[in-house]
């Protein structure tokens, strides 16, 4: 809960753009938290090499505009904390692997407890809710958020965690742009600009450098 809680309030008072930019740079302090805790994540040249370049990606395809103005310290400050927390998390839930913990039963825990300890918040802070005024598209919107994006979404990342380690698990913070250009570009008909096409294949670089695998064969080739 506390990376959401800075990341709501830091886009109160800076721009999204740059708020996305701050929140992509999650994977920079994932290898740096794993690589300190976890003894089989250390940090390699193309680990840091493809974070760099997954990180210039998304500030192309966000744009550089959204890196000037006079945006607040703290605010963003907020949102760097909230990068450092996911990667504290995802070391923190390796840890399961070692206990035998199923993903499923690790999601499962985490989001009924996340349940539990915010209905009273937000019955204290938004007061009491109409239940027969909200409506049937509003419903669905929450049960979709709920069941796919969030009960279902969980499963996969701890599995992934599990599976892919928890520097791995933190890259979908660099694939958070390019689909949401693609989804507005395929259901509101934005455009996509070149420029979109020039941070994707960076970013794609990028995950490939981490990932490795063609890099170190591409060099023993040579």
């Amino acid at each position: 809960m506390i990376p959401f809680a800075l990341i709501v309030w830091g886009q109160t008072q800076i721009a999204s753009g740059l708020a996305s930019i701050l929140n992509a740079a999650t994977p920079i302090s994932g290898v740096v938290v794993a690589g300190l805790l976890l003894p089989d994540e250390r940090p390699t040249f193309l680990k840091i090499l493809g974070v760099v370049i997954g990180f210039a990606g998304v500030v192309v395809m966000i744009g550089l505009p959204a890196l000037s103005g006079n945006s607040p310290l703290l605010a963003q400050l907020a949102i760097v904390g909230a990068t450092i927390c996911y990667s504290l998390s995802s070391v923190y839930g390796r840890r399961y692997k070692a206990l035998g913990v199923k993903p499923l039963a690790i999601a499962a825990g985490q989001v009924t407890a996340s349940t539990i300890i915010l209905i009273p918040v937000t019955f204290f802070v938004e007061g009491p809710i109409g239940f027969t005024s909200i409506s049937s598209g509003t419903w669905s919107a929450i049960l979709a958020l709920a069941i796919v994006s969030t009960a279902l979404a969980y499963v996969l990342y701890f599995n992934i965690l599990e599976a892919a380690g928890a520097t791995n698990a933190l890259l979908v913070t660099l694939l958070v742009p390019v689909s949401a250009i693609i989804l507005g570009a395929v259901f509101l008909n934005e455009s996509l600009e070149p420029i979109h096409f020039v941070g994707m294949g960076l970013i794609a670089l990028g995950l490939s450098a981490i990932d490795g695998r063609l890099w170190k064969r591409a060099k023993t080739k040579a």
